[in-house]
């Protein structure tokens, strides 16, 4: 652990940076993690670490591990969770080509590019493990493999022949890809996960190119990255040294280890960072009593760092509002609106009036308020992964309905109010998706095709201006008229016109393909007008914000909206968490699984 500073107030933690680079510079260096807190300043810390490793600033163990890098063309890697963490370290940086900064999604592409026959073999390696694991599971049943779990087992086996004829495989970490050989995001990062554990040639180069690895945020990295890489930095001196930074108490995303401290070896250093620079007094203390506090149930320890105020942060009005939540959406949101005025009179802060941020803890609760749920429950139902957003800004939707989300959306921005198309935006559109590529080169046949798109867009733009307008209404004529590049989910789902599989019932079983199946009916039939809100909550600019989208960041007045009616939970109850409810015996015994 950290040795204690002699150093009192707002600086106990002035002796980090020179630790940290004391691990990194020794001889072998020592991996370590660095717990940090909520507002500790690890941005600020990482920085500065940086410089002195790199030679930015004067450091003689720093200058000597700089001279080093660039004789053997090396640099340190800093992983990241978002493109916005990505762009703040460079910033702050400025150019240094011995510090590489990238996100997870990045950073796993650069290691296995290019290895096409081994992104095939981890790929249906995973996929047959899957295989096995859910056909052994549903023998192990009483009723055996059912009818919904063999049609899921035939998709998951078709997947598997589909992967072996693939040559090519392509990626872009900053937006979907489509074709043959497109993977998505949790592909490549499985796929990476799996080759650097199994390719010891990929661990070579590795350790070649970045023989320190910094990871952000590790809270939240995936755990089969995480651990992969976990195994290749042991045993210490061989060529790897890793930096874990994060603190597991602030984990928001399930693909991190729940327990990150207790995965971390012990031969390890433990850097800790114990100021809270951003938070009142009376929050820091909330957190420290919260996390210390001995809870029925509680399954994880209580490891952490106790966190310390600034000795000027003693301010700060907190107030829970209790109401009825059987009360329609206008009188909720009247409820806020009065909460927010009682805030302003507490607080003698005009900022109550229009200049806080609302943050729900529920996705359903954000799609309920801002008029778009029938939407987001069906892209909840094609994809759960990537139907809502997050703080990287790389869930963009589900990859089968891109076309919908994307193209359309560019195209809807080149209609009018009253239902007229934008002619030469919408041609700029169309060039932008290299639509206008593979027009005929015979002049009637040009002229004939140009009438034939033209017609198209005029019927897409009146359907999109109709507030009574369905997706499948806005969409047929596009189709019809074959004017983008659609995923082939899609147009089968579109030509598929049986009615959707019944929503199973509680406890029951579904196939994916009838999960899938009901997702695109739903869709369908949604209201168009909902998408162009979705794509807006998607972006992070919904009115109400989750706390996927806002990590990180800082205000001066929030409040905070939580629903139980509205957030559809299943697995727990606001009331209960405060005390307004008691446990069921069926919670205790989920608490103590």
């Amino acid at each position: 652990m950290s040795a204690a500073p002699d150093i009192d107030g707002n600086n106990l933690d002035a002796g980090v940076v020179e630790e940290i680079c004391g691990y990194l510079t020794e001889a072998p260096p020592r991996s370590f993690f660095l717990f940090a807190g909520a507002g500790s300043g690890k941005t600020r810390t990482l920085i500065e670490v940086l410089r002195r490793l790199t030679g930015v600033s004067e450091h003689e163990k720093g200058g000597h591990f700089a001279r080093n890098l660039r004789m053997y063309g090396r640099s340190i890697r800093v992983v990241t969770y978002t493109k916005n963490a990505v762009a703040i370290i460079k910033r702050r940086l400025g150019d240094n080509d011995l510090v590489g900064v990238s996100t997870i999604h990045a950073f796993c592409w650069e290691l296995i590019s290019g290895f096409n026959d081994d992104i095939r073999a981890a790929l249906v390696s995973l996929k047959e493990q899957k295989h096995a694991q859910d056909t052994a599971e549903g023998l192990a049943k009483p009723r055996g493999i059912t009818p919904a779990k063999q049609r899921d087992l035939d998709k998951l086996q078709a997947d598997i022949d589909d992967i072996k004829q693939i040559e090519k495989f392509i990626y872009h970490p900053d937006r979907d890809t489509y074709g043959p050989g497109a993977l998505a995001h949790a592909d490549v990062l499985s796929a990476t996960a799996w080759l650097v554990g199994n390719r010891p040639t990929l661990q070579a180069i590795l350790k070649d190119r970045y023989p320190v690895v910094l990871i952000d945020e590790s809270q939240d990295t995936i755990e089969g990255v995480l651990d992969a890489l976990l195994s290749v930095a042991e045993p210490r001196g061989n060529g790897l040294t890793l930096g874990l930074i994060g603190d597991h108490r602030q984990r928001i995303y399930p693909e991190g280890h729940d327990d990150l401290p207790s995965h971390v070896p012990s031969s390890w250093a433990t850097p800790e960072l114990k100021m809270n620079h951003r938070s009142q007094r009376r929050i820091v203390t909330l957190i420290n009593d919260i996390w210390a506090a001995n809870l029925e149930g509680r399954t994880q320890p209580a490891t952490g760092v106790k966190q310390h105020p600034r000795s000027e942060k003693d301010g700060g009005i907190v107030r829970i509002f209790v109401g009825h939540n059987e009360l329609s959406d206008d009188e909720k949101v009247a409820g806020e609106r009065w909460c927010a005025d009682h805030m302003r009179e507490a607080t003698s802060s005009a900022t109550w009036d229009s200049g806080y941020q609302t943050l729900a803890l529920e996705h359903k609760l954000v799609a309920t308020r801002g008029s778009f749920v029938d939407v987001y429950e069906a892209m909840d139902l094609l994809d759960s992964n990537a139907s809502a957003p997050s703080g990287s800004m790389e869930k963009t939707g589900p990859a089968a309905a891109r076309l919908l989300l994307v193209e359309l959306a560019e195209l809807e921005a080149c209609v009018g109010p009253t239902g007229t198309l934008d002619e030469f935006r919408a041609t700029e559109v169309l060039r932008r998706h290299k639509c206008l590529e593979a027009m005929p080169d015979d002049e009637l046949s040009r002229t004939s095709r140009i009438d034939e798109m033209l017609s198209a867009l005029r019927a897409f733009a009146a359907a999109c201006s109709s507030p009574t307008s369905t997706v499948a209404q806005a969409i047929q004529p596009i189709l019809d008229g074959r004017i983008f590049e659609v995923d082939g989910r899609l147009l089968e789902a579109f030509a598929d016109k049986s009615p959707p599989p019944p929503v199973p019932k509680k406890k029951s079983e579904e196939a994916k393909v009838d999960r899938l199946r009901r997702g695109w009916c739903d869709l369908f039939s949604a209201p168009w007008k909902q998408l162009q809100k979705y794509r807006t909550y998607l972006a992070g600019g919904s009115v109400l914000a989750t706390h996927q989208v806002v990590k990180g960041s800082e205000f001066s007045h929030v409040m905070v909206v939580m629903d139980d009616k509205m957030a559809g939970a299943k697995r727990f109850y606001y009331d209960k968490i405060f005390g307004g409810l008691a446990l069921s015996g069926t919670d205790t015994c989920a608490f103590s699984m």
